[in-house]
């Protein structure tokens, strides 16, 4: 049997993030093989990912990421099963990474199988299920391209959005973190009412039409009335029409224009965990 030193340990805790006395393990029932070491500590991820596949995993780290010439962002959200796993910081450095390595791709799928330290992102999450003891996954994937895209992480990880701006302008960065934090804070179901889907404009006429008639109002003026309480739910719920929340007298729209003459929102993505 081969004789197991505190340094082979070591690194091969750096290496997987696994626990001493789990490496030793390892270690011990590989006779000494790294590489082997290795293996064995992934097969454990997997039987621990196996077990917990049917469990619910969404605490986590939403993370955006945006390229170096602003051109595109990325979100993706690392989920596990509790908050004390989520803010532990190699989570989320593990978070950050695959951020900055997703901008490189453009569905979950691609992001899976890419190479992160010589093993694909799906194995080294199996790796971590077995370390952490938890289900970790990707759950969401989300991308942006713009003339100008910023981004915003609430803190706490909980919130990512990202923002798309139609110019890369000055003044242009600091918008659209503003605009991505309007979008973190009030939660707009759409950019503008263009994107509101008509199922929702369906079911908020007849809530409106519903109340009114409790309110007593009469039949044939029901639809005339409904119809201007779905402007107002526009103006309340769609991103460039929403009151600034930093200076409520003017919208977003108002708000970018205000930066340059010909800025407009063109496009946002928002993440939330929990």
């Amino acid at each position: 049997m081969a004789k197991i030193t505190a340094a082979e340990v070591n690194k091969l805790r750096k290496a997987t993030g696994a626990g001493m006395m789990d490496c030793k393990k390892a270690l011990v029932e590989a006779d000494g093989d790294f590489d082997q070491a290795i293996e064995l500590l992934r097969k454990k991820g997997q039987k621990v990912a196996a077990k917990r596949a049917d469990r619910e995993s969404s605490e986590g780290a939403a993370i955006a990421n945006v390229n170096s010439d602003n051109s595109k962002g990325v979100i993706i959200s690392l989920n596990c099963e509790t908050d004390f796993v989520a803010k532990n910081d190699d989570f989320i450095k593990l978070a950050n990474d695959f951020a900055e390595l997703a901008l490189n791709y453009s569905t979950k799928e691609e992001l899976l199988a890419a190479d992160y330290n010589g093993i694909t992102v799906e194995d080294k999450l199996t790796e971590q299920t077995g370390v952490i003891g938890e289900k970790i996954e990707i759950g969401a994937f989300r991308t942006l391209e713009a003339p100008f895209v910023g981004s915003y992480i609430h803190a706490g990880n909980k919130i990512a959005v990202l923002t798309g701006l139609s110019k890369n302008v000055d003044g242009a960065e600091e918008a659209a973190k503003n605009v991505s934090m309007q979008a973190a804070a009030m939660n707009p179901v759409a950019l503008n009412e263009e994107g509101v889907d008509q199922a929702t404009i369906d079911k908020e006429i007849e809530i409106a039409k519903d109340t009114l008639r409790e309110e007593g109002k009469p039949e044939n003026m029901l639809d005339k009335i409904a119809q201007g309480k779905i402007q107002r739910f526009f103006k309340d719920n769609t991103l460039v029409h929403q009151a600034y929340i930093k200076d409520n007298k003017q919208s977003i729209a108002q708000y970018v224009k205000s930066v340059d003459s010909e800025l407009e929102v063109v496009a946002f993505e928002r993440v939330a965990l929990g």
